[in-house]
């Protein structure tokens, strides 16, 4: 790099580069990196059309696994997981048309976050509206598996002018599901929402909020699914850590020397594990009252940089972490040790999270270059590499769902992308 000059590879020499030196179109090393990774993304794009996309490992393909697995060399959970490995190479995208009970909503507001619930019935989404609001919405993937994917779009009564950077879905019974904001406003505010508020039903029939109260800046936001303390949610806060029962109102609160950014509870422990923008990940038995100092924390790890999602694995002896580094690192908790990582991801100062899915094998991550990035779980292998529809940009971060049954249990795999006003999914073949 010379100083003053940049190097255009087409013409094979330097050209200078001067603030103001064009007014209508003025150079940066900014805008240059612009323009090439936009001639990079319209060529993958073009490759998908084509049908080019193959997977990433030499051999693998369903006749060979299948003879495998015939012959006993594979067993049925290393065979049904290098199948979803080779669908996932395979998958094409297809653009979903938003039906809505009001059809001024459908498809007029940017997709802001989606969130699938536990069964992948429904996703929760936050779109943008105009003057800086924010509005909540349910969709129904019932659709999803029609030769023309559809589905049906529920917007609720509520706006809010905050932004919000967290949603948590959980359910109280069997039949009402809620959902936990996580706003970054000073004064914040941690909101819960019954699913009623986005039926089609009589809108006179609808409960109203269930829970508000003011918080401090929000960052994170958390529902504990451990029967020993089902009733609490957690909120991770600017240099503390606010756990609430709902039924109760009693609210703890614990110290913490940097702003929690992440957090996700354990389903077979009261534990709570956060992540922080000094890069520490601790974890809090919710059970123990609140402590002056930093005696309570259990499990504590480090990273380089800023920690943007946390995630347990599924037997809660691993957790996966990622951070502003563009480091993805599998941790064993058991001896406190990085044991894999995950290379490919970009951040450099984001709040985007991991999804992983266990049964299918598989990480999914959007990278801050607007990339959808999907590696092998089992061995930390890059199997694919998606780019977004939509030019990148720091308002166009595509927000994803992945799963092997979305629209519920006889669903449809594959994976949901919502980018600016559209929602697009990549089926498997």
């Amino acid at each position: 790099e010379l100083p003053g000059f940049y190097y255009d590879s087409e013409k094979n020499r330097y050209f200078r580069l001067l603030p103001g030196h064009n007014n209508y179109n003025p150079l940066t090393k900014e805008s240059i990196q612009h323009k090439a990774m936009e001639r990079e993304r319209l060529r993958l794009l073009e490759e998908e059309e084509k049908q080019k996309k193959k997977t990433t490992r030499a051999g693998l393909n369903s006749s060979v696994l299948l003879q495998k697995r015939q012959l006993g060399l594979l067993s049925s959970t290393t065979y049904s997981r290098l199948v979803h490995e080779l669908k996932v190479n395979c998958m094409r995208r297809r653009k979903i048309e938003i039906h809505s009970p009001n059809p001024l909503v459908a498809g007029t507001n940017n997709f802001k976050i989606i969130v699938a619930d536990a069964a992948c019935e429904r996703i929760f989404t936050v779109n943008d509206v105009e003057y800086g609001e924010c509005k909540y919405g349910i969709i129904n993937l019932s659709g999803l598996g029609k030769e023309t994917p559809t589905v049906k779009m529920y917007d609720n009564l509520y706006f809010t002018n905050r932004k919000v950077l967290q949603v948590s879905l959980f359910s109280l019974t069997h039949f009402i599901k809620l959902c936990l904001m996580g706003i970054a406003e000073t004064p914040g505010c941690a909101s819960l929402l019954p699913e009623s508020l986005f039926s089609s039903t009589n809108p006179g029939d609808r409960l109203g909020m269930l829970c508000r109260f003011t918080i401090s800046t929000g960052w994170s936001c958390a529902w504990c699914l451990n029967p020993q303390v089902d009733t609490c949610f957690s909120t991770g806060l600017t240099r503390r850590v606010l756990v609430t029962n709902v039924v109760t109102g009693h609210q703890q609160t614990f110290g913490s020397n940097s702003d929690v950014l992440a957090q996700q509870f354990a389903t077979q422990t009261p534990m709570l594990y956060n992540g922080c923008r000094s890069g520490e990940i601790f974890s809090i038995d919710v059970r123990q009252r609140s402590r002056k100092g930093q005696s309570w924390k259990a499990t504590r790890l480090f990273h380089d940089s800023a920690v943007t999602s946390v995630r347990l694995l599924e037997a809660e002896h691993y957790l996966m972490a990622a951070d502003m580094a563009g480091k993805i690192k599998l941790w064993d908790l058991r001896t406190t040790k990085c044991v894999k990582q995950y290379k490919g991801h970009h951040n450099e100062y984001a709040l985007l999270p991991l999804h992983v899915n266990e049964e299918e094998g598989l990480l999914a991550a959007v990278g801050q270059d607007c990339y959808t990035r999907i590696w092998s779980l089992q061995d930390a292998h890059l199997l694919r590499t998606i780019p977004s529809p939509h030019p990148s940009s720091k308002d166009a971060i595509p927000s994803v769902v992945f799963s092997s049954r979305l629209g519920g249990s006889r669903g449809v795999p594959g994976l949901l992308m919502a980018v600016k006003q559209d929602l697009y999914h990549f089926s498997y073949n």
